[in-house]
C-alpha cells in the first residue's frame, strides 16, 4: 500500500449524459462507507459533477469536457481550442493526478484506454507499481460485432491482456455478458468478475429534506430519459398519449434531464402547461425520492436508470434507444425475457394509442423483485469485498484494513 491509508482513483469516461459519472459516484460513495480510512478521487469531464452530493472522503478532479458529435467525432465542450489540445490537457491531468495521488487501485470506467487513448499513458506508468489496475464494464456494451470492430480499431485487446489486472462487470452473469461472442486474448476471461447490479439508496439529504410531492400525493408515473440528450422522442411519445386522452391514465411527472436540448425542453414545458395531469422538471441531482414515491416508471434503458428501477422495485416500461449503440435495446430485451419489465420498441413511435395502452397497463405490472433473479443487486457488496481483499494483499502481514461498522 502506497501510504498508511488506502486510496482509489476512478476515471469516469464522460462525453455525453450522466451514466459514467453516476456509476462511478455510486461505487465511490459505497466504498467510503465500508472503509473508514479510504479516500476516493474521481477524474471526470462532466460539466455538472459539482451539482451532485458527495460523501466525506470522496472528491473529484474536473478535466476539460468534450462532447461527441453526431458524426462520431469529439469536440471541446467549452474551450475554444482544438480537440487534440483538449485531449493533451486531459491526458496530462490524468497522468499527473495518478502520479501524485499514488492510488492503491485505479478503476477505469467502460473505455479501456479512455477517451481517444487518453488513459493509456497512465495505465503504463502505474503498471510497474503496486497499484491494482481494474477495468469496470457495464452489463451491456454493444452488439458483439460492433464492439469487436471498435476495440480492434482502438487496439484495446493488448491492454486487456497486458495492463489490466482485473475486469469487473457491473451485472449478474445470467442476464447479460458484455463480452459475449468476443474472441478474447488468452488469460483475459480469467480476469472477469461479475458483481451484480449496483443498488441505489435514498441520499441522506433527501431523507432530511424530502422532495415536494407532485399532484398532491396522488399516485403518479415517473418518466425519466436519464441525462435527456437522446430522450426527446420518448418524452414526446408520452406527451402525445396524454394529449390524445384516449383513456384514463395516472398523472405523469417527467424529469427531462440536464442534457436535453434547450428548445425541446422549452416545448415540453409549454405543452405540459396545457395538461392538468403532466408535470415537468428540468433536472434534479436527487431523482431518488421521485423514484421511491412513484407508482411506476417509464425509462429508456440506460444502465443507471435500470439500476434505479431494480433498487426501488417499480413496475417499469422501457423505451430503449437503438442508435448510436444498441446497448439499451439489448439490456431491455434481456430484462424483459427475465421477467423484470416490459418493453415498447422506439420503432413504434409516435403512435399515441399504443403508448396510452402501455401506460394504462403499467401500474398493474409486477415489480422486478417478482422475477426472483439471483444476485440481482449485489454489486456494491461484491466490489467492497474484492477491494478489501486487494487492500489486505497490499498491506504487511501484521496489518489489516479497518472496516467501518455501518
Amino acid at each position: 500500500m502506497s501510504s498508511g491509508t488506502p486510496k482509489i482513483l476512478i476515471y469516469s469516461h464522460d462525453s455525453f449524459g450522466l451514466g459514467h459519472l453516476r456509476r462511478c459516484r455510486a461505487i465511490a460513495q459505497s466504498l467510503v462507507g465500508d472503509f473508514d480510512t479510504l479516500s476516493v478521487l474521481i477524474l471526470s469531464g462532466s460539466p455538472i459533477i459539482g451539482s451532485f452530493e458527495f460523501r466525506t472522503r470522496v472528491d473529484f478532479v474536473r478535466i476539460p469536457g468534450v462532447i461527441k458529435l453526431r458524426n462520431g467525432e469529439y469536440t471541446p465542450l467549452s474551450l475554444h481550442i482544438n480537440i487534440d489540445q483538449t485531449l493533451a490537457i486531459r491526458s496530462s491531468i490524468i497522468e499527473h493526478t495518478a502520479e501524485i495521488f499514488e492510488p492503491d487501485i485505479f478503476i477505469v470506467d467502460k473505455e479501456p484506454l479512455g477517451l481517444r487513448g487518453e488513459v493509456l499513458g497512465t495505465l503504463e506508468a502505474l503498471k510497474g507499481t503496486n497499484t491494482r489496475l481494474v477495468l469496470g464494464l457495464r452489463d451491456v456494451m454493444d452488439d458483439a460485432t460492433v464492439l469487436k470492430e471498435e476495440w480492434d480499431r482502438k487496439n484495446v485487446f493488448p491492454a486487456l491482456k497486458d495492463l489490466y489486472d482485473e475486469i469487473w462487470v457491473y451485472g449478474p452473469e445470467d442476464i447479460c455478458d458484455p463480452l459475449e461472442g468476443m474472441d478474447l486474448p488468452e488469460g483475459v476471461a480469467e480476469k472477469l468478475r461479475y458483481t451484480g447490479y449496483l443498488r441505489r439508496e435514498m441520499p441522506s439529504a433527501a431523507l432530511e429534506n424530502p422532495a415536494p410531492a407532485p399532484f398532491d400525493e396522488e399516485p403518479y408515473i415517473l418518466v425519466t430519459p436519464g441525462g435527456g440528450g437522446d430522450g426527446v422522442e420518448m418524452v414526446d411519445w408520452v406527451m402525445r398519449a396524454y394529449e390524445a386522452r384516449q383513456r384514463p391514465l395516472f398523472p405523469a411527472l417527467i424529469v427531462l434531464g440536464p442534457f436535453m436540448p434547450a428548445a425541446s425542453a422549452a416545448q415540453f414545458t409549454e405543452r405540459a402547461e396545457h395538461l392538468r395531469d403532466v408535470e415537468v422538471i428540468r433536472f434534479t441531482p436527487q431523482i431518488e425520492p421521485y423514484l421511491a414515491n412513484a407508482t411506476a416508471i417509464v425509462g429508456m434503458g440506460g444502465y443507471n436508470t435500470f439500476c434505479e428501477i431494480l433498487s426501488f422495485d417499480k413496475p417499469t416500461l422501457m423505451v430503449p434507444r437503438v442508435v448510436p449503440r444498441r446497448e439499451q435495446a439489448i439490456r431491455a430485451e434481456r430484462a424483459e425475457k427475465s421477467g423484470l419489465l416490459k418493453v415498447l420498441p422506439i420503432d413504434c413511435y409516435p403512435d399515441p394509442d399504443l403508448m396510452a395502452t402501455a401506460l394504462s397497463e403499467l401500474p398493474n405490472l409486477a415489480p422486478p423483485s417478482a422475477a426472483s433473479v439471483d444476485n440481482l443487486l449485489g454489486g456494491l457488496e461484491v466490489i467492497s469485498g474484492r477491494v478489501g481483499e486487494i487492500f489486505d494483499e497490499q498491506l504487511p502481514a501484521d496489518s489489516k484494513v479497518k472496516l467501518a461498522i455501518v
